[in-house]
């Protein structure tokens, strides 16, 4: 939720009067920009430390740690009370939980699911977060509408911790992941958990050659290199050609997605449409909102429509060019029509406003859910979690690039910050030829068959899961045929 809620928190007037944030407008975008990014600090160091962890000791209790930590940052914050450094710490200690978070949780969901609905369940963690964010943009209203003095800024802040606490409930009632429990040779576990989250039995054939392409791949894994030691799965992760590709690949596809701009509006989205002629605070969270619930819908309709039919790269490449139109739209506008407080907003400008909501909607078609979908289902099973650990650190290190420059760009970069614009639209069409030229299609493909997709396996040997599942279908035909016959006679 702090996506949505340290943006609005920073315009709240007794905030702002508290932190000093009323000073000249380059002194001003300078603290917000260290108060907003401060947390993505965290949130970089907390990606790269869970790794080890839920390596060692799994998902789940890794989850729950990032729980605890999480709550702890939001009292920091919430206790600030006008001290800065104190606000820091907070910030950055919830960055380490959030960061934390967003390492373990996609590789969690992805190795529970069947991979035919992959990519809509993992996607869900997007969704989720999206929702976490639109209704922290109306809390944000809300505040400033009926609560007043310090708590107008106390409530938002503290309300981050609602997340983590539901989070903590609800994984009590889960299971550690099955390809975790196998790759520490928990076999009678991995089985029976899988067969629960299948809701099949442990003897059935989808299960049994989900189990075999699991075993396939660690004993692949475990032949090109011994050892499970940090050094080990550095050399794996690095030395291994098809490894290195998909680490790689991650890497660029975070960093991608945080130069779309997402984050430079969701962090300053009251600032940005202030920029574009929103006059009054509660206009622009009012406007934020509604943005908020944009970006909603648009995730929804990809998990609903898109996710598993339409594909990785199809989903990646359109929303790219989306949004390039959109961001290119808005630089156009600020540059040569500028708005100012004195007039009204021209149409012009509107449609300015509807640009900004149409990038919101195309990022959740594509980018956004998207890119964790990816990292979380291509890597080896041996390396999934360093490699989910690389790509969200990655982007937490751009989210914190972004969340810094911003401000600073929309005073200095041409007129009104008219280029701010421009260079994210750049960078989304750069993204496009990304994409077309180095992501494969992983759609329905098991997650064990991704080694054969980068050329580090050969499953020829092995049945796979979807025509085991089909076999199993026609065995069942068959054995009913039987015996409709056989009671026939």
């Amino acid at each position: 939720m702090d996506i949505g809620i340290i943006g609005g928190v920073i315009t709240l007037p007794a905030f702002k009067t508290l932190f000093g944030l009323n000073q000249d407008k380059l002194g001003a975008a300078n603290l917000s920009a260290n108060i907003v990014s401060v947390m993505q600090a965290g949130a970089f160091a907390g990606a790269l430390i869970a790794f080890p962890i839920s390596d060692k000791w799994g998902r789940k209790p890794a989850l729950f740690m990032v729980t605890i930590v999480t709550i702890v940052g939001v009292i920091f914050q919430a206790a600030s009370t006008g001290q800065l450094a104190v606000l820091y710490i907070g910030r950055f200690i919830a960055g380490l939980g959030l960061g934390a978070a967003t390492m373990v949780t996609p590789t969690y969901v992805s190795e529970n699911s069947p991979r035919a609905l992959r990519g809509a369940l993992t996607g869900l963690y997007q969704l989720f977060e999206t929702i976490g964010a639109m209704l922290a943009f109306w809390i944000n209203y809300g505040a400033l509408l009926n609560i007043s003095g310090n708590a107008s800024w106390i409530v938002p802040i503290s309300m981050q911790a609602l997340p983590a606490l539901l989070l903590s409930i609800g994984m009590f009632f889960c299971s550690e992941s099955p390809r975790f429990l196998a790759k520490q040779d928990n076999w009678e576990k991995a089985s029976r958990v899988l067969a629960q989250v299948r809701n099949l039995p442990v003897e059935h054939p989808y299960i049994q050659a989900e189990l075999q392409e699991m075993q396939a791949q660690l004993e692949e894994e475990r032949a090109l290199v011994q050892g499970s030691g940090w050094k080990d799965i550095q050399r794996e992760a690095w030395t291994v050609p098809a490894n290195r590709k998909r680490a790689l690949m991650s890497i660029a596809l975070m960093v991608c997605q945080q130069m779309t701009g997402t984050n430079a509006i969701n962090y300053y989205a009251p600032v940005i449409f202030t920029a574009l002629g929103i006059s009054g605070n509660a206009n622009s969270l009012f406007a934020t909102g509604v943005y908020g619930i944009c970006k909603v819908a648009g995730c929804a309709a990809f998990l609903l429509l898109l996710a598993d039919s339409v594909g990785r790269r199809k989903s990646l490449m359109w929303s790219g060019v989306s949004m390039a139109l959109a961001m290119f739209y808005i630089g156009f506008y600020v540059r040569f029509d500028p708005p100012s407080a004195s007039k009204a907003v021209p149409p012009a400008g509107y449609v300015a406003l509807v640009a900004v909501y149409i990038f919101a909607v195309c990022f959740q078609l594509g980018w956004g859910p998207t890119c964790w979908i990816y990292v979380a289902e291509i890597p080896t099973s041996r390396l999934r979690g360093f490699n989910v650990a690389l790509a969200a650190s990655t982007q937490w290190l751009f989210n914190f690039v972004v969340a810094r420059a911003t401000p600073v760009m929309l005073i200095t970069v041409g007129n009104a910050g008219y280029g701010t614009y421009f260079i994210f639209g750049c960078f989304c069409w750069a993204m496009v030829v990304f994409v077309y030229f180095f992501c494969p299609e992983t759609k329905g493909l098991s997650l064990e068959r991704m080694d054969e997709l980068f050329g580090a396996a050969d499953f020829k040997d092995v049945e796979d899961v979807g025509a085991a599942a089909v076999h199993a279908r026609e065995e069942k035909m068959q054995d009913l045929q039987i015996e409709t016959v056989e009671r026939a006679n």
